[in-house]
């Protein structure tokens, strides 16, 4: 990722304005959420700052000039006609519980190009030129395609649960903005009922880049979401002008959904990098819906890469060491619904068993630590989820799906290794709960081991906690806050089993190839402040964050003996829903203490596309060993 360091000239120019619009709305932001008026009641909001704003904004755009043309394509004066939101799951189940078991008479099938449509008014049309024109270059999904991801079919019974679960399966499609599946309440009967399904599409080609000026690397990478409509998802990506060993490096992956409607997922890769090489395939098949019964993968892979190796008090570079292997890899999963005596109800508490086969042939090993091996691994679980409807989480207005519920598993397995033969222990627990009125809030513990000749080898214990507020409302200004804690705790690991605090895993922007350690806590906030700016539909959000994070090594130390390492930033956020381009984010940074021994820049400018949060599932994943990372 390519950094540069500004001027502090600069730098204070973008602190400056971050605050101006992240609090300057804090104070009346921070009110209740403004209730949908009465149509019967007339609100003055003349004396509205925010509000005589917008309105002097709306009529300097509409002038001839130069600047009414500059404001006309940066700010967005329609108002939003937003869905209902933020509606309890079994509320929103219950709304179809009366159609359960009807027969499906009809399926109408209306799937919207990228740009200029609308699925709260499908009589909307493209309006100017642009949209039209990137319409002609987008390929509409195929209605095909919408209908086998139906979890119903045209003459057969619509089961409980089946408009919900399908609705939330199309929103959360990667080619797919947004979804709606109305019953034509004009045409049911008693026994039978029509259904419409409403898709809007993104602009599904994406891509994103890098140059370097000073040195002349870069990198380039192109993606299709949906191949000429047919969901396929092809990835290349190539970087070029690379310091030694090699100048170029290049990575492809190919992707097949829900190949002949069996939801059977097909992955194939390859990626020739200086340090790191992959040959994959793989195909699987997830508990993607409530009522789904069977899951399971199987695959193969190959990898060559370089790991760091433990770092000295006097290290000044990192050590790293060579590892390649081939691993097969197999699981088979299979959910157990509760009998119900309450005709047209489907409880959505599952338990579900795993079995899991995974064969490790090492051919090169840094250290004596790794075996080549065959674990096998058993688990069992019970699963309890539903969705709410919300927005501006992760998105800047659409639709977004949030998982509530809790899932408790245990795993245990075995493991018959070269040098050593071990027995696996684990368990995790996790929950969640969305309130209106009160926000999200996630817990989960996770707990494994590996146990040999009586001792507890490479344990791990997990603890995570996410909290995020619910939406302040001013206007067509929009604030929430999110809180995140998580802490790792390695018990007993071997020395090449470190932990860092680098960016999304502990100080967003923070980088050090020598800090690292066998035990870590961290703490992040942020505040996004979602704007009404809008510049050729890319949507403007404000960011504050501010990061703490603990580390330490060895197996008996404590982090909290050690000074944290802090970040704290202001940034932008930008997102157009209508394309596939990840969100991008301008972040200004400072971090008050720095490793000893590397040359880090305590001020920085960076940018970055990954999200910082995201929601846990509560599906039933394939058994395995608790990850250290």
């Amino acid at each position: 990722m390519h950094r540069f360091y500004p001027n502090y000239s600069f730098a204070l120019c973008l602190f400056l304005l971050g605050l101006l619009l992240l609090f300057a709305i804090d104070g009346t932001a921070q009110k209740k959420p403004v209730a949908k008026p009465d149509t019967t009641i007339v609100t003055d909001t003349t004396h509205r700052f925010e509000d005589r704003v917008m309105r002097n904004l709306k009529e300097l755009s509409e002038r001839k000039t130069i600047m009414g043309k500059l404001l006309s394509s940066i700010l967005d004066f329609t108002p939003e006609n937003e869905a209902a939101l933020n509606l309890d799951a079994e509320l929103i189940e219950r709304e179809y519980e009366r159609h359960n078991y009807k027969v499906v008479r009809n399926i109408r099938v209306i799937p919207l190009d990228a740009f200029g449509y609308s699925i709260q008014d499908t009589a909307r049309i493209p309006a100017n030129w642009l949209e039209k024109t990137g319409n002609i270059f987008h390929a509409k999904t195929k209605r095909s395609l919408i209908r086998n991801k139906l979890l119903f079919e045209q003459y057969k019974v619509l089961e409980p649960l089946a408009l919900v679960e399908s609705e939330r399966l199309l929103r959360q499609t990667d080619y797919i903005l947004d979804a709606r599946i109305i019953v034509n309440e004009q045409t049911t009967t008693e026994d039978s009922l029509d259904v419409i399904v409403i898709t809007k599409d993104v602009f599904s080609l994406g891509g994103s880049g890098s140059f370097t000026p000073s040195s002349g690397a870069g990198r380039l990478t192109v993606r299709e979401l949906n191949f000429l409509g047919l969901g396929h998802q092809p990835e290349l990506s190539y970087r070029f002008n690379q310091p030694n060993p090699r100048p170029w490096e290049f990575a492809g992956r190919y992707s097949i959904e829900n190949i002949g409607r069996s939801y059977i997922t097909a992955d194939i890769a390859y990626v020739n990098e200086n340090y790191y090489q992959e040959k994959s395939a793989f195909l699987h098949r997830d508990f993607y819906a409530t009522n789904t019964r069977y899951a399971g993968a199987a695959g193969i892979s190959q990898v060559e890469e370089r790991i760091l190796l433990p770092p000295t008090d006097a290290d000044t570079i990192p050590r790293f060491g060579n590892l390649s292997y081939t691993r097969r890899d197999a699981w088979f999963g299979r959910a157990f619904k509760f009998k119900s005596y309450n005709l047209g109800y489907e409880p959505r508490g599952r338990m579900i068993i795993g079995l899991r086969v995974i064969d490790t042939n090492y051919k090169t090993t840094p250290t004596e630590n790794f075996q080549s091996n065959q674990l096998y691994l058993g688990s069992i679980g019970y699963s309890v989820r539903k969705y709410y409807k919300d927005r501006y989480l992760f998105g800047f207005g659409r639709t977004e799906d949030i998982p509530a519920g809790s899932i408790i598993s245990v795993t245990t397995g075995y493991e018959n290794g070269t040098l050593t033969n071990r027995r696996y222990l684990g368990a995790s627990f996790a929950f969640a709960r969305y309130r209106q009125h009160f926000g999200y809030l996630f817990g989960n513990v996770t707990y494994g081991s590996f146990i040999n000749d009586g001792s507890w080898q490479q344990g791990l214990l997990q603890l995570q906690s996410l909290y995020f507020t619910r939406l302040y409302e001013n206007g067509s200004w929009k604030l929430r806050h999110y809180l995140q804690t998580r802490a790792t705790f390695g018990l007993n690991r071997n020395p090449e089993d470190l932990l860092s605090i680098n960016n999304n895993e502990g100080l967003r922007g923070f980088n050090s190839e020598l800090l690292r350690g066998s035990k870590r806590l961290t703490l992040n906030y942020e505040a996004n402040l979602y704007t009404p700016f809008s510049f050729l539909g890319f949507k403007l959000a404000t960011v504050a964050f501010a990061d703490v994070a603990w580390l330490s090594a060895g197996n008996k130390t404590s982090p909290f003996k050690n000074k944290p390492y802090t970040g704290y930033g202001l940034g932008f956020r930008f997102r157009n829903e209508y394309l596939s381009f990840s969100t991008i984010q301008i972040l200004l940074s400072f971090y008050p203490r720095l490793p000893a021994n590397e040359d880090i820049s305590s001020f920085k400018v960076y940018e970055a596309s990954r999200p910082y949060y995201d929601f846990t599932d509560f599906r039933f994943e394939r058994p395995g060993v608790a990850e250290f990372r």
